[in-house]
């Protein structure tokens, strides 16, 4: 039952990864991001969205973690 568990997340991951790589590939395309009248660079549009999904996955637990600080800390003061 063990073997079989890592099995499966072996080819879990393995498939995560062909997507992953198929996405990369298909969206080559480079593109300039523009906000606020500052143009980025040019970049391919894979890169982008990686970039900003560890952005992502970098700000919620931060935020998360600041949040619930803050809110523990109103419930101290008010109890």
């Amino acid at each position: 039952m063990r073997n079989l568990k890592r099995m499966l997340l072996g080819v879990f991951i393995l498939l995560l990864v062909l997507v992953i790589l198929a996405f990369v590939l298909e969206n080559q395309q480079s593109i300039s991001l523009m906000f606020l009248g500052w143009a980025g660079p040019q970049l391919p549009v894979s890169l982008i969205m990686v970039i900003a999904l560890l952005v992502g996955m970098l700000i919620g637990p931060v935020l998360g973690w600041f949040l619930g600080r803050s809110s523990s800390a109103s419930r101290k003061l008010s109890g």
